[in-house]
This record gives structure tokens, sequence and C-alpha cells, in this order.
């Protein structure tokens, strides 16, 4: 039986929401996070691809390819494509936090489809902001973050708990339960349809306010292939909420259950 390295993962799916997308870099373009129980530096690179809503709150999906790293420095920070850029000032025994930033998805006229052309497209931003997490234990984490775009007007908070189930085998996983948040500006950025794009797809115009936007369950998993190799994998069940889930774009042409999945082959150590 081949020797099994020990890593714990964290699998923080790269969603189209503000967060590592927005959702959450992932955050950039990714796949999935990982991270460590024994305190020491930790290097991971990979390549994966993930079915996501073609754009937020759509109904259709699509497939992209995400490159995946990671770079764990404890006690100084983590740069990856999964949960962004994190420095640490604060590092107690319990208590972490410090700058958190992270990239944003848009959507491009053909993740629109039909409706491309009539809505407008949306770039990709940066977001930079602060986080602060509590770990109770090896197995149980709660935090949240709080960020805003570094070239526009939103602003996001996301409040999450991680919980580290009993490993099968070699096999690692956990979950991860997470609400987010957006600002106005934000929302209506996402969600909002002006007078001129309601008359061009045939729905009423759309002005949503800030607010809770979404809600997310995410399973992640890691199956080693050998002590420094191995599969990621995670599957999230998101549900928009409020205004977002309002939207006509979201009614008519959406859904408010958004699902993703992902898979990548990575190497640590």
């Amino acid at each position: 039986m081949m020797p099994m390295g020990s890593v714990t993962v964290r699998l923080m799916l790269l969603r189209r929401s503000p967060f590592c997308m927005v959702a959450t870099f992932g955050v950039a373009a990714m796949c999935s996070s990982i991270a460590r129980a024994d305190d020491v530096q930790t290097y991971a690179f990979g390549v994966g691809v993930q079915r996501m809503p073609a754009w937020m709150g759509a109904s259709d999906h699509r497939n992209q390819p995400l490159p995946y790293i990671d770079i764990d420095l404890p006690d100084i920070g983590e740069l990856s494509t999964a949960d962004g850029l994190t420095l640490d000032f604060v590092r107690g025994s319990h208590w972490h936090g410090g700058v958190y930033g992270n990239y944003l998805w848009g959507r491009t006229h053909d993740d629109l489809g039909p409706l491309g052309g009539k809505i407008a497209s949306l770039s990709p931003r940066f977001q930079g902001g602060g986080y602060v997490e509590y770990v109770f234990n090896t197995r149980w984490t709660v935090g949240m973050h709080a960020s805003h775009d570094l070239n526009g007007a939103g602003s996001y908070v996301a409040a999450y708990g991680d919980w580290q189930l009993p490993n099968v085998w070699y096999i690692q996983h956990s979950l991860e339960l997470q609400w987010q948040a957006m600002s106005g500006p934000a929302m209506r950025r996402f969600f909002g349809v002006r007078p001129a794009e309601a008359a061009a797809i045939g729905t009423i115009p759309w002005r949503p306010q800030g607010g809770g936007e979404n809600a997310h369950l995410e399973y992640d998993a890691f199956v080693p292939t050998s002590r420094h190799t191995g599969f990621a994998l995670a599957i999230q069940y998101g549900r928009l909420l409020g205004d977002a889930a309002g939207s006509p774009l979201v009614k008519r042409y959406g859904s408010a259950n958004q699902w993703s999945q992902t898979l990548a082959f990575m190497v640590h150590w």
C-alpha cells in the first residue's frame, strides 16, 4: 500500500457570487484550497475543472478549466486561487484575523447566452478588506470577512462555519455553511434591471436594495493518490436570497437554486 501524506483540506468553490468569484482566487479562477493542521509551510499546485452557473443567478451551467495554487505560510498568511489572499495580524491560539483580498467574477456576452447584448456584461473586480476567524478546535472553525471593490462601489460580507468530518480511510472531507450579503450598489450591479434592459427582455425594471444575497452548503473532499498528490472534489448547493432571488433575471431567465461542482488534481508538499 502506498504511503499517503497527511493534509487537511478545505475546498471553497470558485462560484459566480461575490466571494471567491465571491464567489469567491475564488476566488480567481479556481477549485479548492488546502488548509493544514500542523503549522508547517505548505505549497500546492494543480489543475481542474469547475461546472458553475453561467452567470450569477443563471439556471444553465458552463465548464471552466481552472488552475489551482495554494501557498500557506503559518503566522504570515495564505495565497490561494480558492480563498484569495490573507495576511495575518491576529495570531492567537483561537483568534485569527487580518487583511483579506479576493477576485470577483463578472459576466461576459457569451456567458449571458440569449441575454447577451440585452443585459450589461460585467468586468471582473478585485476586492480588499479584512477577516476574523475563531478556531474552536482542529475540527470546528467559524469566521467572517468583509470587503469592498477596489475599482467599484460594491461591498460584501460573509459569515461561515467549517466542520472537518472524521476521515474515511485516507479520504479527508469537510462541510462548510456560509451566508453572504451585498450592499445596494453590488446587488444592483448583478441583479438589477434598468428600464432599457427590461424593455429588451420583456420584464419589469428592478432596483434591488442591499441585504442577504446567498446561503450555501458545501461538501469538500481530498482523495490522496500518493504522499504528495491527490484529487480534490467540491460540491456546493446555494440558494439566492432576498432581492437577488426576486430579480426578474433570476425568476424568468435563471434560478434561485445554484449548484457548482469542482474536480482538481494537485501536487502538494
